[in-house]
């Protein structure tokens, strides 16, 4: 009995309606990079110094010599979070005593900032930082506000999926676009702090859920040899369009809310896609709307220039076109034998490392030698690279040895960052920018490779919690990012060395690539690194689905689909 792909064959590969819904669904992911990162911009700290007020009557030179120098990066700076007590230095000022000739300053008393702070306006006219004086002993509040933000992307990957389910994938696209673009409006007019962060954890909530829903409507829409292209070029680049197009805004818009509101205006246009694209067929015919599904269909062959048959789904095969209803399985499956068990530490390690490197070098733009507008660019654009390269490798490299040494490039520049000397900052930068495309190579395979080692009855829950994961990574990306307020090059020493570390540890993962699909626990290859121990696992497989009278290698490749559902 033909399935879906093979009913609807006719419409073919790449016709005009596949193209049209390839960069649409693709295009609707650009307000997502503007969002997604935004915080680089919207959190960042202005340099900063205590105020001295117009009221204190002190000398030019007091006034030059009212803040405490420290040493930063081999280089005498200025305090930021303290001062010389005012009344101490007003009196001597009144005596006529001059700083550093009659006063030693090394001997003066200090005191904190206790009439504020005065914000340098050199990169930014105003932040959230600037705005709500999260500095000093407050500059942890910063951190959390972009860590709420991916606690709404935590929340929001949980429902995505169950509510595109119940009321279809077109209509929990559009809802969560106007989310998304709905609260980040509203959180231009924020009027505290508070008020900031609970819009920010709905808008995170929205950001996620209109990218999984235009991810799974496009792999369910687009034809086999389209999906996997949809699934890791179109959105993952169309993203990184809308994070590059991020730091132009920004620049020539450098109070915070202004930005907010122009990266806010492009999602309002795409409201205007509800008129071109369509719900999923496949959804359709699994709520039993078969004549709704058949008008999608034929509209599609009437843009593609094909005749549609005159019946497309034939009553017998509707049966066998709705999805079938699964074995029962639980979470506990993915820990119930020694090998699953392994293997789901081992995933959950990597995705979290992974996203962690990510989400942590794009997040500490502001700390990097040289433009904050240029270095956000170039960390956006190195990402298109990434995700060519990471589906060129997956087409002819073994997966965990192209895992392990994408992970392993990004973990060592990163760890030779602390070795660059202070005169070679800009080289630091570069460092880190090559950093960010192995992770992101990494970041893009990671959905294939764990897609291919978890069986089908419980890849779904397997690729759940790797992505739940990836979202805590996301969570504690910005803490890692706080770790260099104690000292600059720590971020870049912890996150290089659980890179590296993840990196030896994906050498222990099964080889997935060219093997067949497991369809059950105990078809599953073994965690081992012997060729030996593989050898015997692949042969078990293959005899597993022999059994069953399949071909080895009939899955072999196309593992996707499994993985798009969850996404």
């Amino acid at each position: 009995m033909p399935d879906y792909d093979e009913t609807t064959a006719f419409l073919g590969e790449w016709g005009p309606f596949q193209r049209l819904i390839f960069f649409l669904l693709s295009a609707s992911i650009i307000p997502n990079g503007f969002t997604g990162l935004s915080s680089v911009f919207l959190t960042a700290a202005p340099e900063h110094r205590c105020l001295i007020p117009d009221t204190v009557n002190l000398t030019s030179a007091w006034r030059n010599h009212s803040i405490p120098l420290e040493t930063k990066d081999g280089r005498q700076v200025p305090e930021k979070c303290r001062r010389y007590q005012l009344d101490t230095i007003a009196n001597f000022s009144a005596l006529g005593l001059e700083p550093g000739v009659d006063v030693n300053l090394t001997e003066l008393e200090k005191e904190s900032c206790l009439d504020g702070w005065e914000y340098s306006k050199d990169v930014f006219l105003s932040t959230i930082v600037s705005e709500w004086n999260l500095v000093c002993k407050n500059n942890w509040k910063a951190a959390f506000a972009t860590s709420c933000f991916y606690v709404g992307v935590l929340l929001g990957s949980f429902i995505s999926g169950q509510l595109s389910d119940r009321f279809g994938r077109k209509n929990v696209l559009f809802l969560t676009m106007g989310i998304h673009t709905g609260f980040s409006f509203i959180q231009v007019f924020s009027v505290n702090l508070e008020m900031f962060i609970v819009l920010y954890t709905i808008v995170g909530m929205g950001h996620i859920s209109n990218y999984v829903a235009a991810f799974v409507l496009g792999t369910e829409i687009l034809s086999k040899s389209i999906r996997i292209i949809f699934a890791t070029l179109g959105v993952c680049i169309f993203f990184s369009f809308g994070f590059m197009l991020l730091p132009l805004f920004a620049y020539f818009i450098r109070d915070w809310r202004m930005l907010l509101l122009a990266i806010t205006m492009p999602g309002v246009l795409c409201g205007a896609l509800w008129w071109f694209i369509p719900e999923s067929p496949r959804w359709l015919i699994s709520q039993g709307r078969i004549k709704e599904a058949e008008v999608i269909i034929r509209k599609a062959a009437k843009t593609n220039g094909i005749l549609a048959p005159s019946t497309i789904f034939d009553q017998s095969e509707l049966q066998d076109l709705k999805p079938k209803k699964a074995p029962s399985h639980h979470i506990f499956d993915l820990i119930r034998t020694r090998n699953i068990r392994i293997l789901t530490i081992m995933s959950i390690m990597l995705w979290m490392t992974i996203s962690v490197g990510y989400f942590g070098l794009s997040l500490d733009t502001p700390n990097l030698h040289g433009n904050i507008y240029v270095n956000s660019f170039f960390l956006a654009a190195v990402e298109v690279p990434a995700y060519v390269v990471a589906w060129i490798l997956l087409q002819h490299v073994p997966r965990r040895y192209s895992m392990s040494a994408s992970l392993f490039l990004g973990g060592s520049v990163l760890l030779f960052i602390q070795l660059v000397p202070s005169d070679l900052r800009y080289l630091s930068t570069v460092l880190v920018i090559v950093g960010k495309f192995g992770i992101t190579s990494a970041y893009s395979m990671v959905y294939v490779y764990t897609a291919e080692l978890y069986p089908t009855v419980v890849r779904n829950m397997g690729l759940g919690v790797s992505s739940t994961a990836s979202r805590l990574g996301s969570i504690l990306s910005p803490y890692f990012v706080y770790l260099g307020e104690i000292n600059r090059s720590l971020p870049y020493i912890v996150m290089g060395s659980l890179t590296i570390l993840t990196a030896i540890i994906t050498l222990f993962f099964p080889e997935s690539s060219g093997a067949p699909l497991p369809d059950t626990i105990d078809e599953m290859q073994k965690v081992k690194t012997m060729k030996r121990g593989q050898a015997v696992s692949h042969k078990h497989a293959s005899e597993g689905k022999r059994a069953k009278g399949q071909k080895p290698g009939k899955h072999s490749r196309s593992t996707l689909p499994e993985a798009e559902k969850l996404n």
